[in-house]
């Protein structure tokens, strides 16, 4: 089910209808992206990629 955002655009609700603030939601993509660079020994040039990864990862 895709994300739906809510009126004033400060939440999201997933596919079981719960509501994710985006500040949360940014942070926990930025940890899981984080933890994909640290593997790699932070090698430069990844970040995008990192980031999307996660994301993904996230909304799964």
């Amino acid at each position: 089910m895709p994300t739906k955002f809510t009126d004033d655009e400060t939440s999201v609700s997933d596919a079981s209808g719960d509501a994710i603030y985006l500040p949360d939601r940014d942070a926990r993509i930025a940890e899981l992206a984080y933890f994909k660079a640290e593997s790699r020994g932070f090698e430069p040039g990844h970040e995008l990629e990192d980031w999307l990864e996660a994301e993904q990862e996230f909304l799964l």
